[in-house]
């Protein structure tokens, strides 16, 4: 029975959260260490941003003709079938938008980030650029996890515009509604309250996605096997963080703004 697993789990627990933060003050020592590559940070966000907005779009627009169809009965039952709009605004912006885009983008992101610095990791990669006088926690990390942390909120922004134009579709399939009264009673049933925690909170999934990608891809051990490894362990561990940072920022939320 070799060494690791002789370790009990709370152990290699904490050791687990111990590296974890050791990880992330390297990284905030890096941003600051000079010099910051613009040039990558650049074609990081058109690699996460750009290559991930026709996956987002698609699932977007989904999911608000799904919502329409799905809440239809319902109100329609009630007489409230005037209320579709806005009650497709207020829980696609608040909640569905935000979670299920950051999900989609854990499952494309985090999978990526962590399977292409873990090859790195195993072809001595990261170790050449360190005996070249490199840093590539600045090069790599650094600029993958400021990419992250912009181009996540502005998909979701794009992909609650894009669903709320599926529910539009959906809409009319059996009603009959205008385009411009149909935005008009999206937009009248959104406050400020409804925009700003959903635009705060993806700025944390985003952060928590190149985080957990850029540290499950640079703890890959040594071996092929891992790179595979490294790649599922940044979803579950990313989708993971989504809804924990979610469950707090709801709560949060509730007490500054729906007393």
């Amino acid at each position: 029975m070799t060494e690791e697993v002789m370790i009990p789990a709370w152990k290699r627990w904490f050791e687990g959260i111990g590296d974890q933060v050791a990880f992330f003050f390297k990284f905030f020592k890096n941003i600051f260490a000079g010099g910051f590559e613009w040039s990558e940070f650049v074609r990081q966000c058109y690699e996460i941003g750009y290559k991930s907005l026709m996956l987002v779009g698609i699932t977007s627009f989904i999911m608000g003709v799904v919502l329409i169809l799905q809440l239809r009965p319902t109100l329609v039952a009630f007489g409230a079938a005037s209320m579709l709009p806005r009650t497709l605004s207020v829980s696609f912006i608040r909640e569905i938008g935000p979670v299920i885009i950051a999900v989609i983008c854990a499952g494309k992101i985090a999978s990526s980030i962590g399977a292409e610095l873990g090859s790195m990791k195993v072809t001595e990669q990261l170790d050449a650029m360190e005996v070249s006088g490199a840093n590539p926690t600045q090069y790599l990390v650094v600029t993958r996890i400021f990419a992250t942390t912009l181009m996540v909120p502005l998909l979701s922004v794009l992909g609650d515009a894009i669903g709320l134009f599926g529910g539009f579709l959906a809409l009319n399939i059996s009603d009959s509604m205008s385009f411009r009264l149909y935005f008009t009673k999206v937009i009248g049933a959104l406050d400020f309250t409804d925009f700003l925690p959903a635009l705060i909170k993806t700025i944390f999934f985003g952060f928590a996605i190149g985080f957990v990608g850029c540290y499950k891809g640079f703890t890959s051990n040594k071996g092929t096997e891992s790179v595979g490894l490294s790649a599922n362990s940044a979803v579950v561990t990313a989708s993971l963080w989504i809804f924990v940072i979610d469950a707090i920022a709801v709560q949060i939320t509730s007490l500054l703004f729906y007393k």
